[in-house]
């Protein structure tokens, strides 16, 4: 029941948060290993991408990727919140004096975040191909030509097999451990300190929500370099053998974006990252928090 909870309470949020992520991806694409100033900058900030988008691609570009984006956070945040209740319910994350334990919720975090990432790792590829794609005027980045999310998962298949479908998961697997283990460990202190303080009721949904936007700063700042990394490393042209031909790994990659682009280049997208980070994370947990409080109490009152 954890994992189903944790599924639908990410599906949620995804349902509310999947055109901000249209809008990161194509941030962080943008002007790929390009100069600052050398390039067209179709999508000046968060704001203009929604605009631009809809005025070429349609608003129902908005919502592109939409089916892989729902497969993979039922998948993924499934796995991971499940994983990380199981562990919090077994009280693994507590200290001795029942108080929650930074070093163990962060270990946790991680762990989870790694085994769920390199699960759902196919789908976050094809959602991050589809969600890249859009008209050749404002296109950035690569553009792959899938015509949904079935075909894509048959094509990367048939031109470079099982092993083709899991390319990028090692690389992406830092991005997940950090954005993982901050998040989880930050929402857990954050709202176990918003409840000594007792300003809001006990088990209030108020908790959870602070929680959640204490915890989408954090994440934001700290897995942003490790995102944009991610999203071109899964969005990088391949060659026959199934070899990325702009990266060859997660340093590799971060390495020529602050060689070509500066420093900040890791950071591109960064507004937009928080603008998608921060409510999904604030919405997902948030509903995972809830769900998990109302299956308590429903299975409290059948016994």
């Amino acid at each position: 029941m954890d994992f189903l909870l944790s599924g639908v309470a990410a599906c949620g949020a995804c349902l509310f948060t999947n055109p901000l992520e249209v809008v990161k991806t194509r941030m962080q694409l943008q002007g790929e290993l390009r100069a600052p100033g050398t390039y067209t900058r179709h999508y000046r900030n968060v704001f203009h991408a929604f605009y631009t988008i809809g005025r070429v691609d349609g608003l129902s570009a908005l919502q592109r990727g939409l089916l892989p984006a729902l497969f993979y956070q039922f998948g993924f945040n499934g796995l991971r919140l499940g994983l990380y209740g199981i562990a919090d319910t077994a009280g693994y994350i507590h200290a001795s004096d029942g108080s929650i334990s930074l070093l163990r919720t962060t270990v946790a975090g991680a762990l989870s975040g790694v085994v769920s990432a390199t699960v759902s790792s196919p789908i976050y590829m094809v959602k991050t191909h589809i969600q890249a794609q859009s008209a050749a005027e404002i296109a950035v980045g690569h553009q792959y030509q899938h015509q949904g999310m079935l075909h894509a998962l048959a094509m990367i298949h048939k031109e470079h097999g099982v092993l083709g479908l899991w390319r990028g998961s090692l690389s992406a697997a830092p991005r997940v451990m950090v954005g993982s283990s901050t998040q989880l460990a930050t929402f857990s202190s954050s709202k176990e300190f918003f409840s000594q303080l007792e300003i809001f009721p006990k088990e209030s949904w108020l908790l959870a929500l602070s929680a959640g936007m204490t915890s989408s700063v954090t994440v934001a700042v700290a897995m942003t370099p490790f995102d944009v990394a991610s999203t071109r490393l899964y969005n990088q042209p391949v060659g026959p053998r199934g070899e990325g031909l702009m990266y060859k790994g997660l340093f590799d990659c971060l390495s020529k974006i602050i060689r070509s682009e500066g420093f900040f280049g890791i950071y591109k997208g960064l507004g937009a990252s928080y603008f998608r980070i921060g409510p999904h994370t604030i919405l997902s947990l948030l509903f995972w928090d809830q769900l998990r409080q109302s299956y308590s109490g429903w299975t409290q009152q059948k016994r």
